[in-house]
């Protein structure tokens, strides 16, 4: 790199090129993509970046973007592939009379390039917790060791209100399945280790929360995803804590729900006694 500290800014982001290192920071702004917004600022070591590419945008306007290697970044790893375009956190659109310029940093950039290959960890910091956000059949939280999904009265499945709210430890998981919210069927489901989830919808599974139309944005429910995903990568199996106790008050409201849902026939009689007792239990 020619200078320590040259900074190269675009639309709704700037780079600033260190020795070691890529310092992405995002634009705050209301016009920029929230996803940027949320990330705020990102360091890219080198050894995350397998290639650069410069290529000509829309509108006047050229598209300089680092190739992160595969299992280098937690985010990119959750997204999969569904991030648009314009929320690719690795592209930084500039004017086209810059072109020269983006150009000679994309050079300098190759030059000092030795990895190549998929990563065999995860290279890029993860979003930071403790971290939250509103799906639609329920609250997903995550304090950096446990995951809690507690279920919304209104959007919750019964298969879910019959098993109760969730807890994780992320040494019980073996993964994450992120599909975006702004695609059919967009969920967050966790994957357990020893535990199969092939087949079943995430409205019915427990270890998962769906989306909706303008529940779990891409902005707050990736950068959980993320997180979740880089805790699971770095821990060890282990025992599940037990669930601490519950408020009272909360324990009857999810009786009378239960009641509710065995009235409209949606639990058997034996189900109901059965969860009743498990929610008095908790007390």
């Amino acid at each position: 790199m020619s200078r320590m500290g040259d900074v190269l800014a675009g639309f709704h982001a700037a780079w600033e090129f260190e020795s070691d290192s890529v310092l992405i920071r995002y634009e705050r702004g209301i016009r920029a993509p929230k996803l940027f917004q949320a990330l705020g600022e990102r360091r890219v070591p080198l050894e995350a970046i397998a290639g650069v590419t410069l290529t000509r945008g829309k509108r006047g306007t050229v598209v300089l973007r680092m190739e992160p290697r595969p299992g280098a970044d937690p985010l990119m790893e959750a997204a999969a592939g569904q991030l648009k375009e314009s929320g690719d956190p690795y592209r930084l659109v500039l004017p086209a009379d810059r072109e020269v310029l983006a150009e000679y940093y994309a050079d300098e950039l190759r030059a000092l390039l030795t990895e190549s290959g998929p990563a065999d960890r995860f290279l890029v910091k993860p979003p930071e917790g403790p971290m939250s956000f509103k799906a639609y059949d329920g609250k997903a939280t995550f304090d950096g060791r446990t995951v809690n999904f507690r279920w919304f009265w209104t959007g919750a499945s019964s298969a879910k209100w019959k098993a109760g709210d969730q807890s994780f430890s992320v040494g019980e998981l073996n993964g994450v399945e992120w599909r975006s919210p702004e695609v059919f069927e967009g969920h967050l489901r966790l994957l357990q280790r020893d535990a199969g989830t092939a087949g079943v919808q995430a409205d019915q599974d427990p270890a998962a929360v769906v989306f909706g139309l303008g529940y779990g944005p891409v902005h707050e429910s990736l950068p959980f995803a993320a997180a979740v995903l880089a805790a699971v990568r770095t821990s060890s199996p282990v025992a599940a804590v037990p669930a601490p106790r519950r408020d009272p008050a909360d324990i009857a409201e999810r009786i009378r729900h239960l009641g509710e849902l065995h009235q409209a026939g949606l639990v058997t009689d034996e189900e109901f006694s059965a969860k009743k007792a498990e929610l008095l239990s908790e007390l």
